[in-house]
């Protein structure tokens, strides 16, 4: 298969299998931080923990041995403005629990038919385009010229202090993980972080070893969901003449994937507004997830484990962001 291909049927793999893991087990920091702080119960927040060191562990292997380079990514951006980047993380947290889910989430919900989850996915993706290249993108670009300030590298430079970052995160999230012996039993919860994490070290390798093109150079990316909903919105109105991307059939193989685990599983069932007072929060919680996952260069997946398993300084503040987010939301009582 040519560079491109790798990159079409790699995402929709990809896809797929996140599906349905997602679909099975409930992944989703939503749920995480919500029963963790509601009810004591840290079972989903420990397989998107486990989901994290595996990613960081497998990019920091990858990376070491030059398969890939994430220094080319999005991650790795030299000019940054951090207020943005705050700004946006917090607002894509307040978001996620308005709307009782991630961009992720919201195409697993709707793929098991959900139809609350179409409304939330819509509302996210015109939001993201409007920001990224629409209406609001000249207001984005003018704050970001104004704000922005230059990083000399987008993680520690040398080889030991990745590795010395990598094995603190590993050693107080393993601590953190094995504080509940029930977790490594539970093996929907378990199975699901060491499942997921894995699948963002294999977007890794399909964009930035198996895709890469010479006369076509693209950054190597993996799973993140805010552009690429935006993008997919897109590709179903101007298809013609347009080439599929990583990003693109990447959503499709989550809602492909999520609708079939949930056929075979019988549990696929077409729901709605059972209250249409609830409607309006939605709505709120998708435009707030879109915007904000443009203004924070990626979503809970797309920073919280993609960015995160670069080590780039960015992602750590994004995605600290969006956590503290999703907290204020929660204690405010959504």
């Amino acid at each position: 298969m040519d560079p491109g291909d790798w990159v079409v049927w790699g995402g929709l793999g990809t896809g797929l299998i996140y599906g349905v893991v997602a679909q099975i087990s409930g992944f989703c920091l939503n749920s995480a931080l919500r029963n963790q702080i509601r009810h004591g119960e840290g079972l989903k927040l420990r397989a998107f923990i486990l989901a994290l060191l595996i990613a960081m562990i497998g990019t920091q292997i990858i990376g070491h041995a030059g398969l890939v380079d994430v220094s080319e990514s999005i991650y790795a951006a030299q000019r940054v403005s951090w207020s943005l980047i705050v700004f946006g993380g917090l607002l894509f947290g307040y978001g996620m629990i308005l709307s009782r889910g991630c961009g992720a989430r919201s195409l697993v919900l709707l793929g098991q038919g959900n139809l609350r989850s179409l409304v939330v996915l819509l509302c996210l993706g015109i939001s993201a385009y409007a920001t990224l290249t629409g209406v609001l993108g000249p207001l984005r670009a003018w704050i970001t010229t104004h704000t922005a300030s230059t990083l000399e590298h987008y993680t520690f430079a040398s080889d030991f202090h990745r590795w010395l970052l990598t094995a603190v995160f590993s050693v107080a999230g393993s601590w953190f993980i094995l504080r509940d012996k029930n977790f490594i039993t539970q093996i929907r919860d378990s199975m699901s972080g060491l499942l997921i994490g894995l699948l963002i070290v294999a977007g890794w390798l399909v964009t930035g070893w198996l895709g890469i093109d010479e006369f076509e150079p693209s950054q190597p990316a993996s799973l993140t969901f805010v552009a690429p909903i935006g993008a997919s919105i897109q590709y179903l109105m101007i298809a013609t003449g347009a080439s599929l991307s990583f990003g693109v059939v990447l959503v499709a193989g989550v809602l492909t994937g999520s609708f079939a685990s949930s056929v075979l599983t019988r549990q696929f069932k077409i729901t709605g507004f059972d209250e249409t007072y609830r409607m309006p929060r939605y709505i709120a919680g998708g435009l707030c997830m879109g915007a904000g996952g443009a203004l924070a260069l990626g979503c809970s997946i797309g920073q919280g484990l993609t960015g995160m398993s670069t080590l780039s300084f960015v992602s750590i503040v994004a995605f600290g962001a969006i956590v503290i987010g999703a907290l204020i939301a929660l204690r405010q009582g959504h």
